[in-house]
């Protein structure tokens, strides 16, 4: 009977979903409409569109198709100019950035720059790797229309890495009078110099988001690669259209009704592989990490022993088994700066890799003071690389002990919900998951959920001096092995005050029809320029 009902809801909701393609569609202008379009159904709704005021991929997504960076990184690691060259000084003190030729904003300005002094700015208060380059520079100004000098206190070897960075948060560039915007204050409107321009008229919060080919960007000659390079448009319009429920996605992706998916449910690869119109692939070849984060700021995890029992009663193969299913597709991991790279190691991680906490998850928390307080856990239903986390996480803690409060809502509510920092008995919460693309949190300097800063820092503002000082040395260190011995006690620490609960790595592919072709690979997908489409 479940069955029966589960089709007929599926049935439903595929059909409600193509009437809002076909709707959509209808709505449109003909001179937007016209031409080659691309529709695709993200990982995620689009609410927030300020990509410096949140850590959500699908809003840094939304940051490529509308802004530009002044430097990127391509397929080799390497940093490439991107709208702007650089020279470096010989006491290496001095960054000066040149803008190339033929830079406009959407409304046709000249992009100057002071327009990106002021979003390095913008973008420095809030990121982790800005906030420590932030640490080391004397002084950020234009000393010219076209020129931006960047002059350091003292050396400093993550200067491009930091403002070239790929993924979450980037730092775009924006015209000044919106990059003078607080960085806790979303941006009143999307005026970028990127490849695509947004269609504010269109834009409907969970139905869909509209983009435009930019007649005016001038594409770099260079090959396209990661996110440097050419960004050369080759179709007129790209919509993200909502579809909560995967199985109407996979259902519209197979009959064609929309173009790309980018994250279909492990369990139905089997089906959208053996479709010969379809090509299934893994375009982030370097997976995700994904994690639980709690709150510092109130009960009960305001309580370093109580945060220690909820860190020995979790499980990474409970958590990746419901969440990815084959293993072929994720990997048990306690390295915090991921698994096979220069920085990975096991310190502090047997409990979650062996799964063998729970005893003594029971006994900490009997002996930590926990007087039942409730956890409020937000559990998103509508995102497919999302439920399954926290669903188990709440599981592991009341067989722990812990009293919890599961709070259904989307994604996107809690996205805008963990940055309130009121009580959660007033609309706050005490525990969240998430994931971070392993490019993101690969060292820690970027591994933005690492830091101790807390109210100033990322979303549960955990306080930490000690983890700030071994950064600070970590981008000291005279080499890679004395790097490596400060990650592993930065990683001691992590796991011993729980700063966050590493939970495995995955890998998730996507699937698009075959008459797309040019779909780039790499740490910031899905980039939607490069892709051409046969009708």
């Amino acid at each position: 009977m479940f069955h029966l009902m589960r089709r007929g809801y599926r049935a439903f909701t595929s059909k409600l979903a193509l009437s809002v393609v076909a709707l959509s569609t209808a709505l449109a202008s003909p001179a937007l409409a016209a031409g080659k379009t691309i529709t695709a159904v993200m990982h995620s709704d689009l609410r927030i569109i300020d990509p410096i005021f949140t850590t959500a991929y699908i809003a840094r997504d939304h940051g490529y198709m509308v802004y530009d960076t002044l430097i990127a990184t391509d397929s080799n690691f390497k940093i490439q100019p991107q709208m702007a060259d650089w020279k470096i000084s010989d006491d290496k003190l001095t960054y000066t950035f040149t803008l190339r030729d033929g830079l406009k904003w959407h409304d046709g300005a000249p992009v100057t720059a002071e327009d990106c002094v002021a979003s390095l700015k913008r973008w420095a208060a809030v990121d982790g790797m800005g906030q420590k380059l932030w640490d080391f520079t004397a002084s950020l100004e234009a000393t010219d229309a076209k020129t931006i000098t960047l002059k350091l206190k003292e050396p400093y070897g993550l200067v491009l890495e930091s403002i070239g960075k790929p993924s979450s948060r980037v730092a775009f560039m924006m015209p000044k009078r919106l990059a003078e915007t607080p960085p806790d204050k979303q941006i009143p409107e999307q005026i970028g110099s990127g490849p695509f321009k947004f269609v504010q008229g269109e834009f409907q919060p969970g139905v869909k988001a509209v983009y435009v080919k930019n007649a005016d960007y001038v594409p770099r000659k260079e090959p396209a690669s990661w996110t440097a390079g050419g960004k050369v448009v080759k179709v007129d319009r790209v919509e993200w259209i909502t579809m909560p429920d995967a199985q109407t996605a996979v259902n519209a992706l197979q009959s064609g009704d929309i173009d790309f998916m980018e994250v279909p449910p492990w369990d139905l690869l089997p089906v959208l592989e053996g479709n010969s119109d379809l090509k299934v692939e893994v375009l982030n070849k370097f997976g995700y990490q994904t994690l639980g984060r709690m709150n510092f700021l109130y009960p009960p995890f305001d309580n370093p022993k109580i945060r220690r029992a909820a860190l020995l009663a979790m499980n990474q193969k409970d958590v990746l088994d419901a969440l990815v299913g084959n293993p072929k597709y994720y990997k048990i991991c306690g390295a915090f700066f991921i698994c096979d790279t220069p920085f990975a190691t096991d310190v502090g991680s047997e409990s979650l890799v062996k799964g063998n906490g729970m005893a003594e998850a029971k006994k900490q928390l009997a002996e930590s003071g926990y007087d039942g307080t409730p956890v409020v856990v937000m559990v998103p239903g509508d995102v497919v690389t999302l439920k399954a986390q926290p669903t188990v996480a709440v599981q592991l803690l009341r067989e722990a002990g812990f009293k919890v409060d599961a709070q259904a809502t989307d994604w996107q509510t809690v996205v805008s919900r963990r940055a309130s920092q009121k009580p959660p008995k007033e609309g706050g919460w005490n525990m969240f998951f998430t994931n971070w693309v392993s490019a993101d949190v690969s060292n820690p300097i970027a591994n933005l959920s690492i830091g101790g800063q807390g109210k100033k820092g990322w979303f549960g503002w955990a306080e930490d001096p000690k983890i700030e000082q071994l950064k600070d040395a970590f981008v000291r260190a005279a080499s890679l092995d004395d790097q490596k011995k400060i990650a592993a006690e930065i990683q001691k620490e992590a796991y011993d005050q729980v700063i966050y609960i590493p939970l495995g790595q995955y890998l998730a592919p996507s699937a698009w029809r075959k008459s797309l072709t040019g779909v780039l690979d790499g740490p910031a997908t899905p980039i939607f320029w490069n892709i051409d489409k046969t009708e």
